[in-house]
């Protein structure tokens, strides 16, 4: 009868989860879909444009996933508010993040305009170095709009509404498939701009995926007890600076993640457009691929936060169990698919030969790190909504950048254990540092929850 019990419980905990989290599963996909949709046009148009919008991404991805991390502290703020039943507090909290947003934003465009001195010193080709920048200039025109765009849908996901956030992104799909059809091949009168007309394809949608949702929360009814727009107000550093302390830590540790990928594709980008293409479609499909754990963990963050602001400690803990259990389900099926397919996935980017081996190659790699990394992505989401983010940061910070990179450069790139692999050795490394990482979040988000129970029962 207990079994019966815990069943149920579990089954009613999952259906909560997958409530939620499939419609950030179909955002999340949608807009990695954006970045699919690009290498793949981009390569049918040459392996110089594929290899422009990969050193374009190496840059852009890491700097934007660093400003969405910094916002994220709107989730669980906000999340825990509502469930303590106080939604009339999120409206100041969300003004504060909005300003906050047009700060980044502003900062992360000015940084990426002006990033060709960054790909030279890498020493990558000047006139790849060009191409790249071309492609980066349209992004970083869009990066205002996506900062504020991503408090808003925070604020509609901490409140248990996640659906708007599937909505606008699969509407950003459907936009930015003509749109780089149009800019690629200078439709309607425009110039061809190759690989350069996927990033102004893509600011212009970040542009339109804001009005639009911009425009549902201030119609919809839900939103209303919040009274984000009932009037102006100007910055509060007191609620900005607990933001940043939230925000801070959970956007470095998302940055030091996804920029050891970044630094791997620059590290390779001496050893030719072949081999950086090969790396960037193992990565561009390994980043599809990762969304569904990435937003199993988005999802554990509301779970986590209304359970703990409702004074229920251990249906938090009991949350962020379950979101790992699903987690681990889907890197099975994941993991089987990738090593089965491996071939046939390289193919859907490139009809190039040596490409296509060395992509499949490391997607082997991709296939063992699958059980890891979900691992230790809905971990770091369950920490989010406990709002414990300064340890997760050093914790994930040593085992990406003290552990994995180190491991990866010496089989790698270097001769201190016989021939360097190359790329294959970096991806190496990957597995060894997410590996750390899930042990060492799974060992924190056990002494978080104890604690939070203890605290509340005392």
């Amino acid at each position: 009868m207990l079994i019966q019990t815990r069943t149920a419980r579990a089954f009613t905990e999952l259906r909560a989860l997958l409530t939620l989290a499939i419609p950030i599963i179909i955002a999340q996909l949608a807009h990695t879909a954006m970045g699919f949709v690009d290498a793949v046009m981009a390569g049918r148009v040459s392996p110089r444009d594929l290899a422009a919008v990969a050193l374009g991404n190496s840059l852009w991805v890491p700097v934007f996933l660093l400003m969405t991390g910094l916002l994220l502290a709107t989730t669980p703020k906000v999340a825990q508010h509502f469930g303590a039943g106080n939604q009339a507090q999120t409206g100041p909290l969300v003004r504060q993040a909005l300003w906050l947003a047009l700060v980044i934003g502003c900062s992360a465009s000015f940084l990426l305009w002006n990033a060709k001195p960054v790909l030279l010193l890498m020493g990558v080709d000047a006139q790849l170095a060009e191409l790249s920048m071309g492609y980066l200039h349209g992004i970083a025109f869009g990066f205002p709009a996506v900062a504020l765009y991503h408090v808003l849908r925070c604020f509609s996901d901490g409140l248990g509404h996640t659906r708007p956030s599937m909505i606008f992104g699969i509407g950003g799909l459907l936009l930015n498939i003509p749109l780089n059809y149009v800019l690629i091949y200078g439709k309607f009168g425009l110039p061809a701009l190759g690989g350069v007309g996927c990033g102004w394809a893509s600011g212009i949608v970040m542009w339109g995926m804001l009005f639009g949702l911009f425009w549902w929360v201030r119609r919809a009814p839900y939103y209303q007890a919040s009274q984000l727009f009932s009037r102006f107000q100007w910055p509060d550093w007191q609620i900005i600076k607990g933001l940043l302390s939230i925000g801070v830590p959970i956007g470095v540790a998302i940055f030091a993640e996804a920029s050891i990928f970044s630094v791997i594709a620059l590290l390779i980008g001496g050893l030719g457009a072949s081999v950086v293409a090969g790396h960037q479609i193992a990565l561009n499909f390994s980043s599809l691929v990762f969304m569904i754990p990435y937003s199993l963990g988005m999802a554990a963050t509301v779970r986590v936060g209304h359970a703990l602001g409702r004074g229920e400690p251990r249906e938090a803990r009991f949350a962020a169990g379950i979101s790992m259990g699903a987690a681990l389900g889907y890197a099975c099926l994941s993991a089987s698919l990738m090593l089965v397919l491996r071939e046939e996935i390289a193919q859907i980017y490139t009809d190039s030969p040596e490409v296509i081996a060395l992509a499949a190659s490391l997607l082997v790699y991709s296939a063992l790190f699958q059980f890891s990394d979900a691992i230790q992505v809905t971990a770091a989401g369950a920490l989010r909504g406990y709002q414990d983010t300064r340890v997760t940061m050093i914790l994930t910070l040593f085992a990406y950048w003290g552990i994995g990179l180190p491991v990866g450069y010496a089989l790698g790139l270097s001769h201190w254990f016989g021939e360097p692999s190359g790329p294959k050795g970096l991806w190496q490394g990957l597995v060894v540092g997410l590996t750390c990482a899930a042990v060492m979040l799974v060992i924190r988000l056990k002494h978080s929850s104890k604690r939070r129970i203890d605290w509340v029962e005392a």
